[in-house]
């Protein structure tokens, strides 16, 4: 039994290896959450070294969607990122929304 937990992740750790980001589409009041997993999301780069993702964001009765473009180096650390229709904001402020403590 403990050969089929290991095999299909039965019982296994419940630790979130996602990377978080926050994200405000133009002409919007609301901040987006955007995860991003490294192990699962990530395609390698044309330099066959690096990686990225692409990731769209929209708000409910915004005018516009966030097109995210995340970068990672050879090892899968984030190095940086470009935002059309929208940038990227502060967990603080998305905290501050949801009305949540630091």
């Amino acid at each position: 039994m403990n050969i089929l937990k290991s095999l299909f992740g039965g019982g296994g750790r419940n630790e979130d290896r996602g990377i978080y980001f926050y994200v405000q589409p133009k002409m919007c009041q609301q901040i987006l959450r955007i995860r991003v997993d490294p192990l699962n999301d990530l395609s390698r780069a044309d330099d066959g070294k690096t990686y990225w993702c692409r990731k769209l964001a929209s708000a409910a009765r915004c005018p516009f969607q966030a097109e995210l473009t995340f970068y990672f180096d050879k090892n899968k650390r984030y190095t940086g990122s470009e935002v059309e229709n929208g940038e990227l904001v502060s967990e603080a402020a998305w905290l501050a929304q949801e009305g949540m403590k630091q």
